[in-house]
């Protein structure tokens, strides 16, 4: 499963041959997806619970798209049956004076993980390879370097113990057009709408090309990329809750032993 949508490393990605509409990984509709995503759910609460227990690995997950693509609504409800003690979200908004004071990952690593957490960021450190590249808040001298920069960011992460989960949300200008209307229609969405987000249209081939570069250099090894076709909602949290259930499956961890006498603890209980 985990490698349908993966953004292989050291490939070139050209997003105009990813469908943002396929379905194929699933043989039934919306509905048996809801029923998987009821079997998911459980499962990822019980790779919570061990994942805590354990105390051993950090698992971070980002996510990116542009905007409409469903970054709340997929953090709602990937995530909506977890301890929410042990899942934190962070949303990164315009840098604050005190954070441009400092390095782009400073208030990055500030946030990232500990041992038996879950951190999920909404937009991320790649802001700083997307807007300032295409609203030219750098030079192309400065955000250029920022690719090693984030690679090599990553890599110590990973090697100090952190999964990293990264997906690219990936839907077409027509499905944001009609999700901005839709939130012009709903009283309950209409305070979402912005009027940047219309501005920003005007920039979908640059963030694309943007957007492109950065699924061809930073998915690596210890850091993929998934690009996940989210035209169908349903179909975009499915996918995302799959590769996050495998992922930390693939992780093999365990509860640990207790380091008591619990049979001592047995008897000394039934003998009350």
């Amino acid at each position: 499963m985990s490698n349908r949508y993966i953004a292989t490393p050291g490939t070139g990605i050209d997003l105009s041959t990813w469908n943002p509409n396929d379905k194929s990984a699933i043989k039934g509709d919306k509905d048996e997806a809801e029923k998987e995503m009821v079997r998911l759910t459980k499962n990822l609460l019980e790779l919570q619970e061990v994942l805590y227990a354990e105390h051993k690995h950090r698992i971070l997950i980002v996510l990116q798209g542009m905007d409409t693509a469903g970054k709340d609504g997929t953090i709602r409800k990937v995530f909506e049956g977890l301890d929410p003690t042990g899942v934190h979200v962070v949303s990164f908004k315009v840098p604050t004076a005190v954070e441009l004071d400092h390095d782009y990952l400073w208030r990055i690593h500030m946030n990232v993980p500990s041992k038996g957490e879950i951190v999920i960021f909404n937009r991320s450190h790649y802001e700083d390879v997307l807007v300032v590249r295409v609203h030219e808040l750098d030079p192309e001298e400065v955000w250029q370097k920022r690719f090693d920069h984030i690679n090599n960011f990553e890599h110590m992460l990973a090697d100090e113990g952190t999964t990293i989960i990264k997906f690219y949300l990936h839907i077409d200008q027509e499905a944001q057009r009609e999700r901005l209307l839709g939130r012009l229609d709903q009283p309950d969405k209409q305070w979402k709408f912005n009027l940047s987000d219309i501005n920003e249209r005007a920039f979908w081939p640059k963030y694309m090309e943007a957007y492109q570069d950065v699924l061809s250099r930073t998915s690596t090894e210890w850091a993929p990329w998934y690009i996940i076709p989210s035209n169908r909602k349903w179909y975009r949290d499915l996918m995302v809750s799959r590769i996050i259930v495998e992922r930390l499956t693939e992780l093999g961890m365990q509860y640990p032993q207790p380091d008591l006498d619990l049979e001592q603890f047995r008897t000394e209980l039934t003998s009350e």
